[in-house]
């Protein structure tokens, strides 16, 4: 005791034992808790500053990064039946191998010498067409002389023409002189006839004068009619120049419409010729597409058609093949507001079905099970289920990151996570409570931008 008290307590009562200090008194377990409380607090506490690495997930499937070396239907050109499978499902195949062989189910190629006959008719109309080309010449020719002798017969129209405009003026002057000497002769005999009424001249000088004179007078008249004969040959001649012109130019354009209708055969043959030609080749790569080849090497996943003797149309799938070695990606589907925080070039953490794992999406370094790659593409647009698509490859670089399982089929599901920058833990449970996007060091960078700037 402290001996404050002068009085004293009774020594019998101090060996008595008293429950409720007994119960009062603290518990060895209970200092142990509060140490083991502590200690967690300050884990915890602890814990809150440590760095924590940003993700976003998203999930989606094994693909193949190029078209190429994606999953692809054959497709026969054309329609036929059936005759022969050459391949089973899961068989390797090259390419050029044949998958089936088809038989001809359009009648219009049902004869067996078809490229035979085509050819027969290619050599007839190549004849036809040669005859055109010679009948074209010809009239060519044709008219090239018609032409020649338009030229000299009219030069010969106009010759005559200037003769009978000689020949009247020639005329003219004729008839001008036979008026003078007419008018000549009848004044001497009316100067005879006065003369022979006064006794000068006798009978039979002034009936000499008289002939004269009427001869004149006949001299007059047939120089008259020699100038409308003169006349009318010029007009004649100048008809005659007309007509030939208009002959000529007749047989011309007659010659000029036969010439356009061979040209307009020649090319109408030539039309022919050019279809039966095309129809020719049309044949011989139609023959080629009975048997139909892989394009490429791969294996055959799954038969379209089943059976001998089935008819199939233009186009329609045959099988489906997967090409051989494709350079695996995967697809991964993130929502639309977490695409502006992912970047090219990405790591991104990976877990595909199949292949346990246990991943901490904030400490990657200690992920067991998981695989590395990095984004490389970014679509432009979404998908219909509202969200976009990003393809992964593998990723090498560091030798913590194990080569992707070569057992991977395409097609597997996979759950990733796109690693952003590291924040400490208070931060990102803060973040994660009041519901804020992940934070970046720097403003991302969009897939057109260069090196000269946005464009």
């Amino acid at each position: 005791m402290l001996n404050i008290s002068p009085k004293r307590v009774d020594p019998d009562m101090s060996e008595i034992e008293i429950n409720s200090l007994k119960t009062l008194s603290t518990h060895r377990t209970g200092r142990k808790l509060a140490r083991w409380i502590i200690g967690i607090l300050l884990i915890l506490f602890i814990v809150l500053f440590m760095p924590w690495q940003q993700n976003i997930n998203g999930t989606g499937t094994v693909t193949a990064l190029t078209p190429q070396d994606r999953p692809q239907t054959v497709q026969n050109i054309i329609a036929g039946r059936i005759e022969r499978w050459h391949v089973r499902e899961g068989q390797v195949v090259q390419k050029g191998d044949t998958i089936l062989t088809l038989s001809e189910v359009k009648d219009e190629y049902f004869d067996p010498n078809l490229p035979e006959r085509l050819t027969e008719q290619v050599g007839a109309k190549e004849t036809a067409v040669d005859g055109y080309e010679s009948k074209i010449d010809a009239v060519d020719n044709q008219l090239s002389a018609l032409r020649n002798a338009l030229r000299l017969s009219l030069d010969k129209a106009r010759n005559k023409v200037l003769q009978a405009q000689a020949k009247v003026q020639s005329d003219s002057v004729d008839v001008l002189n036979e008026q003078i000497q007419f008018r000549i002769a009848e004044v001497r005999f009316e100067r005879f006839q006065q003369g022979y009424a006064q006794g000068l001249f006798s009978k039979t000088e002034l009936e000499t004068r008289e002939l004269s004179f009427q001869g004149s007078r006949a001299k007059l008249v047939a120089a008259q009619n020699k100038l409308a004969i003169s006349r009318q040959d010029l007009i004649n001649s100048r008809i005659e120049l007309n007509s030939i012109n208009a002959d000529y130019q007749k047989e011309i354009a007659k010659s000029l419409s036969d010439r356009s209708s061979a040209v307009s055969s020649l090319g109408d043959g030539r039309k022919e010729l050019s279809e039966l030609r095309n129809k020719v080749a049309n044949v011989g790569v139609r023959r080629n597409q009975y048997v139909l080849r892989a394009p490429q090497n791969g294996i055959v996943v799954k038969t379209l058609k089943a059976g001998v003797g089935e008819t199939i149309k233009e186009g329609e799938p045959i099988c489906t093949l997967q090409p051989q070695n494709p350079q695996m990606a995967v697809e991964l589907y993130v929502k639309a507001m977490d695409v502006p925080l992912i970047q090219k070039n990405r790591e991104v953490r990976i877990r595909f079905d199949g292949w346990p794992a246990l991943q901490f999406s904030g400490w990657p370094s200690v992920s067991v099970g998981t695989f590395g790659g990095r984004v490389v593409v970014i679509d432009q647009v979404n998908s219909p289920n509202g969200e976009y698509r990003i393809l992964v490859t593998p990723k090498l670089e560091e030798r913590r990151d194990h080569p992707w399982p070569k057992q991977l089929r395409l097609g597997s599901g996979v759950y990733g996570w796109v690693m952003l920058d590291s924040v400490p833990v208070w931060y990102e449970i803060w973040r994660q409570l009041n519901g804020f996007p992940p934070s970046l060091k720097e403003e991302p960078k969009g897939d057109y931008e260069g090196k000269g700037g946005k464009k």
